[in-house]
């Protein structure tokens, strides 16, 4: 017989009904695709309630992978019902599909350490508020979580190892197909259908000095270029990227910005001193928003087709030496590469506006209360300050000057707010500005 050892019986459940949450979770990881769907959970946890009499409060049921702690919205739910006494027990298939993260896990134990969830009940095991089974609970998530990393871990050698050989690990850019055989994994082949077209891009940028948007333009109403899959085109921004992808010459960086870099086995479509030609005529192109800011664009749209108006510079030098900046804004001409819209100088643009201030009705400026705060803020300055006696009343006119000063004079970002503020949209048609109230453009253009 041992003596000075001390053993304390486990801590039994309270004599009360267990009410108890049935949650069914269907992972979305790879090696669990044969696993219990969510209804096949369902039917199986529900035959076990009504054999041994459980009383089943409410079904929840989430396809949401419990890798990552916080990141499922029933789990999170089923744990403040659990917080606010609703339920005392969960019903689940297995321990893993609570939980594979020490986050989740920990907030299951400390409930039982409070007491408040006082069982979970699985298809062969129960774990109550002992120290031995809240222990062999948290073993089995544990290894739940272990088999993840290790998956993780797994996956990473085996896609290096992939691009090691010259093969893409990836779907296949775009001028490309994967091949979709299984011994051929990894393997991509020349697109019959676009392969050519993307080496024509790079050709006409290097060659011909070809812009990113003549590119567009070029594939969209003239090639009626469209994706393998979707059926779409291609936007400006993925131009752009497809004509800085080193893997058309014969090279890859993988992940990207991960600075390994192999050599592809695939066909490349472009030689590298093709590709560092597009390379300088690309970076001549592409204006860096934080160099290039205008004060009205993305907030008008063409109202002849639709398209967005966009802003563009140019810089006149005078016989004197003196130089001026001139600020045109147009339509892109995204829907329709013929529109008529054509272009109007900054200046006149704001003029217009400056006109539309004393015409629209300022319930449709949201931004009004605070016009109206500043402008007793200014008013309060000139009586405090410079001696001048009136006494503060801001009216509609006080409201409408201010919006007439910020276009005239404010800040770029303090025009933006403004017009921001509007609740209908603004078009620019034929270098008039109108607001769409409503109204189809049709009706604004008769």
């Amino acid at each position: 017989m041992m003596h000075g050892a001390q053993f304390s019986a486990p801590e039994a459940v309270p004599l009360v009904k267990v009410r108890y949450c049935l949650y069914a979770r269907k992972s979305t990881e790879s090696d669990e695709k044969q696993a219990l769907s969510i209804d096949s959970q369902v039917k199986e946890m529900l035959a076990i309630a009504e054999r041994e009499e459980l009383e089943i409060v409410d079904i929840r049921r989430e396809s949401h992978s419990a890798k990552a702690s916080g990141q499922r919205p029933v789990f999170s739910e089923l744990l403040r019902d659990i917080e606010i006494g609703r339920y005392t027990g969960i019903l689940t298939w297995a321990p893993d599909r609570l939980s594979r993260n020490a986050g989740d896990l920990g907030s299951l134990v400390d409930m039982m350490d409070e007491k408040k969830l006082l069982q979970i009940r699985t298809y062969g095991q129960s774990f109550q508020n002992s120290p031995n089974e809240k222990f062999l609970l948290m073993i089995l998530c544990s290894q739940a979580k272990l088999e993840n990393d290790n998956k993780s871990i797994n996956v990473k050698r085996g896609l290096r190892t992939r691009c090691e050989m010259g093969l893409w690990p990836a779907p296949a850019p775009m001028g490309y197909l994967n091949e979709k055989r299984v011994d051929r994994k990894g393997h991509v082949y020349v697109d019959p259908e676009r392969g050519h077209i993307i080496k024509k891009m790079f050709e006409k940028v290097a060659y011909e000095k070809w812009s990113g948007k003549k590119i567009y333009h070029w594939l969209k109403f003239e090639m009626n270029f469209k994706t393998p899959n979707g059926n779409k085109g291609l936007t400006l921004s993925n131009i752009y990227l497809l004509l800085q992808n080193d893997f058309y010459y014969g090279s890859f960086e993988y992940p990207r910005k991960s600075g390994l870099w192999y050599k592809g086995i695939h066909e490349p479509l472009i030689t590298k001193e093709l590709f560092v030609q597009v390379q300088e005529q690309v970076k001549s192109q592409i204006i860096r928003v934080q160099d290039k800011e205008f004060a009205f664009t993305k907030l008008m749209e063409c109202g002849l087709c639709g398209s967005g108006i966009c802003a563009d510079e140019k810089f006149k030098k005078q016989k004197s030496g003196n130089i001026h900046r001139y600020v045109y804004y147009g339509c892109t001409k995204s829907k329709d590469k013929h529109c008529k819209c054509g272009y109007i100088r900054e200046e006149e643009l704001i003029e217009q506006f400056v006109k539309l201030m004393d015409e629209i009705d300022l319930n449709e400026i949201s931004i009004k209360e605070k016009i109206k705060d500043e402008v007793e803020r200014f008013m309060r300055f000139q009586r405090s300050i410079l001696g001048i006696q009136s006494k503060i009343e801001v009216k509609e006119v006080d409201i409408r000057n201010y919006a007439k000063y910020l276009l005239k004079e404010g800040f770029d970002v303090e025009k933006r707010e403004l017009l921001s503020c509007l609740k209908s949209k603004i078009l620019l048609n034929n270098k008039e500005v109108l607001i769409n109230n409503g109204k189809s453009r049709v009706e604004l253009l008769r």
